[in-house]
């Protein structure tokens, strides 16, 4: 029996396991595989760089937790890269699902645990930013468009209090910033629809410059408007977030040590990625190569 004769006589279940163990290799070794930026991911590492210190950037974490693996590592890599620039980031969250959980969790693991009840506002990541001051969670607020509507008029009457229940004018961050006026763009961390209303309506309506992280399966979608000019930089899935993750740890020595502690991180997840498809596409060229080849010894 040859191989291809065996191949074809093969238990899938064997090749479940085979993807299976290449899956899990990249998590356990670490190496780095080359990454291509794309010139919509260099756009927002360029944005950021381009601000000055004190500048205000707004995150919308506009996602839950079944897209976490992709959506999670983008707002680290942006969470970081604008406190490396000590920029100040407000941020808050649209989406039901993961709006009650995802933006605190994104906040403590990029700054460490915070308590502002308890007076604990001193980051252990960044000893020298305070809760309040240079970043702040004003929590979930249900609404959709009708919300962001009015965050432009007046962003206070939508967060009356942050996500501790502390009220936002207490804190000189988020006491600062009244409307999308006083921000520099809006970077929202989106899966399902959330990012084109941010697009057709904040940008589109209010001028506000707006990038979006999404899911692969909807970046497609993302690029029309990132081609039309209504976004201004584009993260598309895991691979988007690893390019942008390359860029901000080799710029930041203190955001690769703290991003490489991590089990799973962008780079991770695209290596991962980019082994599983190179498996699932070798067994599919055999595959077909081993029917042919069958197919062809029939009609002898």
């Amino acid at each position: 029996m040859g191989f291809f004769d065996m191949l074809m006589k093969l238990d899938r279940r064997w090749i479940y396991l085979f993807v299976g163990v290449v899956a899990v290799i990249p998590l356990l070794v670490d190496f780095t595989l080359p990454v291509p930026i794309g010139d919509e991911v260099q756009a927002l590492y360029d944005r950021v760089e381009s601000l000055a210190a004190g500048d205000i950037v707004m995150i919308s974490f506009d996602y839950g937790p079944s897209t976490g693996p992709e959506n999670d590592p983008m707002a680290d890599a942006l969470i970081r890269h604008c406190l490396e620039r000590d920029l100040k980031v407000i941020a808050l969250a649209l989406y039901p699902i993961g709006g009650l959980n995802e933006g605190i969790e994104e906040l403590r693991r990029c700054v460490g645990e915070i308590d502002p009840l308890n007076g604990v506002l001193e980051s252990p990541v960044y000893p020298d930013k305070l809760y309040g001051r240079d970043f702040v969670y004003l929590g979930y607020k249900d609404g959709g468009l009708a919300t962001m509507r009015q965050m432009n008029e007046n962003i206070h009457a939508v967060f009356p209090t942050d996500f501790f229940g502390t009220p936002v004018t207490d804190y000189e961050l988020s006491n600062t910033v009244m409307g999308y006026t006083d921000v520099k763009f809006c970077f929202s961390v989106a899966t399902g629809i959330f990012g084109e209303w941010w697009a057709n309506l904040v940008n589109a309506q209010y001028g506000l410059p707006v990038a979006v992280g999404c899911t692969a399966v909807s970046a497609p979608k993302y690029f029309a408007y990132y081609k039309a000019g209504q976004m201004f930089a584009l993260l598309g899935g895991l691979k988007g977030a690893a390019e942008y993750e390359r860029l901000v740890r080799e710029a930041y020595p203190r955001v690769e040590e703290a991003t490489t502690l991590q089990i799973f991180y962008a780079s991770k997840g695209s290596n991962v990625q980019a082994f599983v498809y190179s498996v699932i596409t070798i067994f599919i060229i055999l595959g077909n190569v081993g029917f042919l080849l069958e197919r062809r010894r029939q009609q002898m």
